[in-house]
């Protein structure tokens, strides 16, 4: 209650803050590069990654080195992997289900979903996101026919280098809430995992625009999720 209540206070600041991050802060672009593709030996591994900007490799100069083509690159190594990257940055998870709605049918093995961080800033409730979690999932399995789905942890914002105090604060505190519902809900269900976002955000791990992922944050992820995978294809 008291944080709410301090919330409120601050509501008008944290607009303002909001509203000079998003002049000072610049506007990277998604990385050139292919969004699909096949690549390596072994036996088959079709793979989709859906999501936001992250997803989508802002913050790297290129998708190979973006978390897209790390993964991919990892994965070759034992899989023929078939893969496609479907994401945009700004997408929140209500973005995403139109999408899919959207998509054709298609089997894949694995689905990586990264999504998020924009529900964060524009505030999704966490009954919104609840419901959303569970359109996400209902949807993935009607599409791309029952594949294990991989959910990104939402990152720390408060350590965010772009976002000045409160905001940190407050977009940090939303990050971690929305993080924790997260983790908890996919234990409903047997085809989903949840990936914390486990990696040291110091600035070699941030682009320059201090709240996107840097190559090296991508490749970390990428190898963090490439353990799941394998573990899950063997």
């Amino acid at each position: 209650m008291k944080h709410h209540i301090v919330t409120l206070g601050l509501a008008p600041f944290l607009v303002a803050q909001g509203l000079y991050v998003r002049q000072k802060t610049p506007r990277l672009p998604e990385p050139a590069g292919p969004r699909q593709g096949k690549q390596g030996t072994g036996p088959a591994l079709k793979l989709l990654i859906l999501g936001d900007s992250s997803a989508a490799g802002v913050g790297a100069p290129s998708q190979q080195l973006a978390l897209s083509g790390q993964l991919v690159e990892i994965l070759s190594a034992s899989y023929n992997v078939s893969w496609m990257l479907v994401a945009k940055t700004g997408y929140t998870a209500k973005d995403l289900i139109d999408l899919l709605y959207g998509m054709p049918q298609s089997p894949f093995d694995i689905v990586i979903v990264v999504v998020g961080v924009n529900d964060v800033i524009k505030g999704t409730s966490q009954t919104q996101w609840q419901k959303q979690l569970d359109q996400l999932i209902q949807l993935s399995i009607e599409k791309f026919g029952s594949p294990r789905l991989f959910f990104s942890g939402l990152p720390p914002m408060h350590l965010f280098s772009a976002l000045p105090f409160p905001l940190k604060w407050y977009l940090g505190k939303r990050a971690r809430y929305l993080d924790d519902i997260l983790s908890k809900h996919l234990y409903r269900y047997t085809n989903c995992q949840f990936l914390p976002m486990n990696m040291p955000f110091e600035p070699a791990y941030l682009a320059t625009d201090g709240f996107h992922p840097s190559p090296n944050a991508y490749k970390v992820w990428a190898e963090a999720l490439a353990i799941e995978i394998v573990k899950e294809a063997l």
